[in-house]
């Protein structure tokens, strides 16, 4: 009997819509295209806590700062599934985190501004994460199997993130006219970086080809921008505010909204380390990562000792 080449029974499972699993052979490309992809969104999760943390004392009330929290540690759980994720595709967590340290991975570049206001952390809800859930909620359907499963937790608790964020800025939007005035802000200063979280414009990108060929991503870059500005572009009605984009309006023709054009400049320069918090942040996680050692060291030492006590057991 002719064993059938392995090649073919992974392109056969990927059209069949059959889950690639850790064990399954897999070309090699698209391995390091799923560690590069999952560690970033790991690193995305984790370093996404420094603007809210930073939050989390000045937060206006006792129930603001209990659900800020209850937030950031959803964020922390987001990383570790997506690390663990990560580890069954043959790479060690310390080498994705060290990658991230030395600049080699990246994490999305929106969280490389800072949060100036508490309607900040309102903005960062709707948006930031409105536009996350759109592009993981595609993931939940991706080829590799462990990336598919971790995302349908992560969705359900982005889902509320996003609530949360809205409802922020829909107190302040019914609020005094400094509220207000906040809340227009923080709309006016987060709007085009969440457009720009969705990565380069089709044309410039050079992974999302072969990406959509293995079914890791079901939607371009493209694809999903529109489909967020469609969806902001009516909630922001909610709130009696205005997105900054003189050029959006409603098209009767193609059933979408036109917007206007994204500063690529910005985003190439915030990509390249040089945004206005690149260097707090990963300054933020060497320092968590160093303060930890003696947890790791201790962590490792009881695990081996309960080894020894088990197997003499």
């Amino acid at each position: 009997m002719l064993l059938q080449d392995p090649e073919n029974i992974f392109n056969e499972k990927i059209d069949q819509e059959v889950k690639i699993e850790p064990k399954d052979w897999m070309p090699e490309t698209y391995r390091k295209t799923n560690i590069r992809q999952i560690s970033q969104h790991a690193h995305s999760e984790i370093v996404g806590m420094l603007p809210e943390g930073a939050w989390i004392t000045r937060a206006p009330s006792l129930k603001r700062k209990a659900i800020l929290i209850a937030k950031v540690q959803d964020e922390a759980g987001h990383g570790l599934y997506l690390y663990s994720a990560t580890e069954t595709l043959g790479i060690t967590r310390e080498q994705t985190i060290n990658d991230l340290h030395s600049g080699k991975a990246k994490y999305s570049s929106i969280f490389n501004y800072p949060t100036l206001t508490w309607a900040d952390i309102g903005a960062i809800g709707w948006l930031v994460d409105g536009a996350a859930i759109l592009n993981q909620v595609m993931l939940t359907r991706t080829s590799y199997g462990p990336y598919a499963r971790a995302m349908v937790r992560i969705c359900k608790e982005e889902s509320f993130h996003q609530r949360q964020g809205f409802e922020i800025l829909l107190t302040l939007s019914n609020g005094t006219a400094d509220q207000k005035a906040m809340c227009q802000d923080a709309i006016n200063r987060w709007w085009w970086p969440s457009l720009m979280m969705f990565g380069p414009k089709d044309s410039e990108s050079t992974n999302s080809d072969q990406s959509m060929k293995w079914k890791i991503k079901r939607k371009t870059n493209d694809e999903l921008r529109q489909n967020f500005v469609d969806m902001c572009a009516e909630q922001v009605k909610v709130l009696g505010m205005k997105l900054p984009d003189e050029k959006l309006k409603w098209n009767p023709d193609t059933k979408h909204y036109d917007w206007g054009e994204i500063n690529w400049d910005e985003f190439w320069d915030v990509v390249k380390g040089n945004g206005p918090c690149n260097k707090e942040r990963i300054g933020a996680r060497k320092k968590a990562w160093e303060d930890g050692a003696w947890v790791r060291e201790a962590a490792a030492v009881y695990a081996e000792k309960r080894k020894k006590k088990l197997q003499v057991a």
